[in-house]
């Protein structure tokens, strides 16, 4: 991490959506040292709430969630114009074969595994943003 400006992602809007309390705290501190305005929500349902309100720089999903799981949030974050183009990474505990892609097949743009790991959450995301053209432009290390 040391590596990384610490003001990588200073001023931008992350939207990080987990029923689980430590992958979202794990999350919140690191993007937050990272200069990021955090927002998160424990459901797809909050989540698309919080989306459309806040129209973060990006999305970090889990995919396995009550209410509204992370597929059904992608779907429906798909039909919102205001919401469609922001991208989203779906994040999972349970990687099988085959989830990856069918994840990509529906929306997301990138695919991130639990643990999150502060030893190694931004050196993976920070790979994943950069091949995302959205948002590679804004990112200068």
């Amino acid at each position: 991490m040391s590596k990384i400006p610490p003001d990588l992602l200073q001023g931008w809007d992350i939207v990080v959506i987990d029923d689980e309390p430590d992958s979202l705290e794990v999350a919140r501190f690191i993007l937050d040292f990272y200069g990021a305005n955090v927002h998160t929500a424990i459901n797809g349902m909050d989540g698309l709430a919080v989306v459309e309100r806040v129209k973060p720089r990006f999305v970090i999903s889990d995919l396995s969630m009550p209410e509204m799981d992370g597929w059904e949030f992608i779907q429906s974050l798909r039909t919102i114009q205001s919401t469609q183009a922001i991208p989203v990474i779906a994040l999972t505990a349970h990687a099988m074969r085959g989830d990856k892609n069918r994840a990509l097949e529906a929306g997301f743009h990138s695919y991130l595994t639990k643990p999150l790991t502060a030893l190694t959450f931004m050196d993976e995301l920070l790979t994943l943003l950069l091949e995302i053209p959205e948002l590679s432009d804004f990112l200068t290390i």
